[in-house]
């Protein structure tokens, strides 16, 4: 019974962190009117956060495994609670960037270790199974639920409350986390403690981030974009070499050499890129061309959280047992495409029961199949001493997907729009088309993530392995991928 209240606590944590991401979106317009805001520099109220939280999950992750995962949790959730109310007291703009930054560093060291200890708390496939399909749920729905708690929260109070709701939350989650969650001594610093490799990942990937965050203000030709991407790049081949040749690397190279490992965290970064252009372009199209306000936006979104929380929740752990990760995967990718694929012939005057409802439940169909599959192929190869970086990484890709995602569809979007615009097509018309694009383009994600599911092994029965919870061993059941 304790291991699944330690599961509600993990969870709780995430539904904060992730709630935070989208809340903050549907606030933006009242954050730059009140603190003076340059249209240009607003999007670093995203950004400031984006960065760290995407440059440190791997190296959080891996910390988790080295000095304890719950250590790791709980450090992080003091961080972000309190940053969190800087963020609600911010007066100024320069402040409000300073505390979310502070946000980022916390929202990564609590996420970057959740799954390595739902994976060490559940050892049972079956167990893990329903635990990570709760884990999924919480992050899918959280997302889709931010929509709605930004514009009740905004409307009904300030922006400065959607910042001080995590407050309760964060402090709440700290208390029980320290009693509740098991005690884990980690296997060391000097096991694995290699700071050159955590220097040349956390800025590779910081840099890669701000390269994606910042292409649609540059121009993904630019010099700037292609200036911070090649750096991004040499620091991350830097880190690979690293980790090639030190006595003691941070991230095991047998962790990505498991092609179901690497498959399932490529095929995740193209599904959520996929995932979050919709949702934020959806939301544009309600609100931009439909004329919906934040709470409207924010309901018609919720249906897509409802179903994949019946899905996720009541038949993907059963489904992921018989049929295998892999075969669920691929049909949620199948459902997700068509879901999307609705979506390219989303007209100007579009009707939500007919145009959008339809497209919003089957996506959460496809989601709710997908999301804990994917999950539980990118974890099948951690082990006790391995499982936070393993976290870390699944975290990571999540993000890098998420960013390069909305970018890629977002700057799409707008290009079109502008196009028909001098053009003469009326705007309602114009930005409807750029979204119809977008859409297109998200197919083509997700398509090709089902390409790169298709290959990815298929796992052995999985066989009994000695895990380490900090106390005692236990033996356990452990899916192991085939090479």
């Amino acid at each position: 019974m304790k291991r699944w209240l330690a599961l509600v606590v993990l969870c709780t944590g995430s539904l904060m962190i992730i709630l935070d991401q989208t809340i903050v979106t549907v606030a933006l317009a009242a954050i730059q009117q009140d603190l003076r805001f340059a249209q240009a520099d607003l999007a670093w109220v995203v950004n400031a956060y984006v960065i760290p939280f995407g440059g440190l999950l791997l190296l959080a992750g891996r910390l988790g495994d080295l000095v304890g995962r719950k250590r790791i949790f709980v450090t992080g959730l003091v961080l972000f609670t309190a940053a969190s109310v800087a963020c609600g007291l911010a007066t100024t703009a320069p402040v409000l960037v300073a505390a979310r930054f502070v946000q980022g560093i916390g929202g990564a060291a609590a996420s970057a270790v959740i799954l390595g200890m739902i994976v060490a708390l559940f050892p049972a496939p079956r167990d893990r199974a329903l635990a990570i399909g709760v884990y999924s749920f919480v992050g899918a729905a959280g997302a889709s639920l931010g929509f709605f708690a930004g514009g009740l929260l905004t409307q009904g109070a300030n922006w400065h409350w959607i910042f001080f709701v995590n407050v309760p939350i964060g402090v709440a989650s700290m208390v029980l986390a320290t009693r509740i969650l098991p005690a884990e001594r980690g296997s060391g610093l000097r096991s694995g403690a290699d700071a050159a490799g955590a220097a040349l990942v956390t800025a590779g990937l910081m840099v890669g981030v701000y390269a994606i965050v910042e292409a649609a203000r540059y121009g993904w030709a630019s010099a700037h974009t292609l200036g911070f991407g090649a750096a991004a790049l040499a620091l991350l081949a830097g880190f690979g070499l690293r980790q090639a040749t030190a006595r003691r690397p941070l991230l095991p190279l047998r962790v990505l050499a498991s092609r179901t490992v690497g498959g399932a965290n490529l095929a995740q970064a193209l599904m959520v890129a996929a995932a979050v252009g919709f949702q934020f372009l959806i939301s544009l199209y309600l609100q931009g061309v439909r004329g919906y306000g934040p709470i409207e936006t924010g309901t018609a979104i919720v249906p897509t959280a409802v179903v994949i929380g019946i899905v996720s929740l009541s038949f993907s752990a059963r489904l992921n047992a018989r049929f295998g990760p892999r075969a669920m995967l691929l049909v949620g990718l199948a459902l997700l495409a068509a879901a999307l694929g609705l979506l390219t012939r989303l007209p100007a005057d579009g009707r939500y029961l007919a145009d959008i409802l339809p497209s919003l439940l089957l996506l959460g169909v496809g989601a709710g199949l997908a999301l804990p599959a994917v999950t539980a192929l990118a974890m099948s190869a951690a082990t006790a001493d391995d499982a936070g970086v393993a976290s870390g990484l699944v975290n990571t890709t999540q993000q890098v997907g998420a960013a390069l995602g909305l970018a890629v569809m977002a700057s799409l979007a707008t290009a079109r729009t502008d196009r028909a615009l001098a053009a003469g097509t009326g705007a309602a018309e114009a930005l409807t088309g750029g979204y119809r694009l977008a859409f297109a383009v998200a197919v083509g994600f997700v398509v090709t993530a089902a390409m790169v599911a298709a290959v990815v092994p298929a796992r052995r029965p999985p066989r009994p392995q000695q895990i380490t919870d900090g106390r005692h061993d236990r033996r356990a059941e452990v899916s192991h991928p085939t090479a």
